[in-house]
């Protein structure tokens, strides 16, 4: 029996202490997350291609995507008229004061190795990259950052026939020749034209996870990772008839399809043994 009182004050005892739960905070949901605003820097000679990537993964309406898509806007670097090639005239939402507002800024391919780039568009870039905006370039956009001074210690690409131009340019800069981009976190460069794209699903998969990255994917019908970098060419044309080719016997073959063509017969055609054919 007075085990019986004694487990029903222990019973009281437990009842009457407070009972803490954990709350373990939730973390951000995809939905949730802020894409931001991207701004486009416009120019006199814009290159229209890699302009248009980040017109087609980013200025797009996707309401798929819900409420916190990016928002998009373009910012000229300099006044006047602006023309791109082609003859297109492009007219921008503002000028520089923009890129204030901007969580990612992009320099689409600038309009010459060689051209000089605007001391304002420099110093604007800084000042919104110590802030902590991001800035990407597509293609020899990578020189203007370079310009800047925000590649200095860094590693970047660039389009493979002018790599070499901004490693000797700007030998701070870590130049990488055959990949299609490099995140350096804060910074981020992508090499020739096409790469842009590759380097804008990144940043989606980065800032919104792999699923939104692979929708822009599938409504731009490619792939949403290449594998590889930009060696995916061949410099050198293929031989029709290669020596360690079996086209030659093929040939023959379909042109006497009446004849019997025996495994010997073949490996004999083909300067092989039997066994090894």
């Amino acid at each position: 029996m007075r085990d019986v009182e004694q487990m029903g004050q222990n019973q009281l005892l437990v009842a009457s202490k407070p009972i803490s739960v954990p709350i373990v905070p939730k973390t951000k949901s995809q939905s949730s997350v802020n894409a931001g605003l991207v701004a486009v820097v416009v120019y006199d000679g814009l290159s229209l291609f890699e302009y248009g990537c980040a017109v087609e993964v980013f200025g797009l309406p996707r309401p798929e995507m819900g409420d916190n898509w990016y928002r998009f806007m373009t910012c000229s670097a300099e006044s006047g008229r602006l023309r791109g090639s082609g003859g297109i005239q492009v007219q921008a939402d503002g000028g520089l004061e923009l890129l204030a507002k901007a969580k990612t800024i992009i320099i689409p391919g600038w309009r010459g190795i060689e051209a000089d780039v605007p001391p304002e568009l420099c110093r604007a870039l800084r000042k919104a990259n110590k802030r902590g905006a991001r800035v990407m370039s597509i293609c020899t956009g990578a020189f203007v950052l370079a310009a800047a001074g925000l590649l200095d210690g860094k590693r970047a690409t660039t389009h493979w026939r002018h790599a070499a131009a901004l490693a000797a340019r700007y030998p701070e800069v870590h130049v990488e020749a055959d990949v299609l981009y490099v995140d350096a976190g804060d910074v981020l460069t992508s090499a020739g034209s096409a790469a842009g794209i590759d380097l804008c699903l990144h940043l989606i998969r980065r800032d919104l996870g792999p699923r939104a990255a692979n929708q822009v994917a599938r409504r731009l019908v490619m792939p949403p990772h290449r594998e590889g970098g930009q060696a995916q060419y061949i410099d050198e044309p293929v031989s029709k008839r290669s020596g360690s080719s079996l086209a030659p016997l093929v040939d023959a073959v379909r042109a006497t399809l009446d004849e019997g063509w025996s495994i010997v017969r073949m490996a004999k055609q083909t300067a092989m043994s039997a066994r090894t054919f």
